[in-house]
């Protein structure tokens, strides 16, 4: 009788645990997920970078935005401490991590029409290595605290 009342406490117990969990609730939401990549101009190249960014770049990232590829982006010039710091800033934003799936069915029509080709695209990725080096970047999702 003891063991078969214990055993009744324990899965009381454990039941309780479970349901407990199951009715707490998370302090946010999950938001958008932002593409963060980080730039480096080198040296006297960041006016030919920036206008890059205000011609072929801003086309791409407007045609993505119209098409809902992409919610919204962002350039932002930051001031480094030292040579291994950025000083562009480039933001992405993505409704969900959901947006993302496919992405490169989406946005290759968009290159083409901008670049005029992929081979174009590529060619040009590989020049503005003479004007800027890549950090790296990070994806991020925001939270939305409640």
């Amino acid at each position: 009788m003891r063991t078969l009342l214990r055993g009744l406490m324990l899965f009381g117990l454990l039941f309780g645990t479970a349901a407990a969990w199951a009715d707490e609730e998370r302090a946010y939401t999950e938001g958008a997920v932002v593409s963060v990549g980080y730039v480096r101009t080198k040296y006297g190249k960041f006016d030919e970078y920036t206008r890059y960014l205000a011609g072929p770049y801003k086309q791409l990232m407007e045609e993505q935005k119209r098409t809902g590829a992409i919610v919204a982006y962002g350039v932002y010039q930051a001031y480094p401490h030292n040579p291994q710091e950025p000083d562009i800033i480039l933001t992405v934003v993505y409704k969900n991590w959901a947006a993302m799936d496919g992405l490169r069915d989406k946005v290759d029509p968009i290159m083409k029409k901008v670049f005029g080709s992929l081979d174009s695209a590529s060619k040009g990725a590989v020049d503005r290595e003479k004007v800027r080096e890549s950090l790296g970047g990070q994806i991020l999702q925001e939270l939305i605290l409640k």
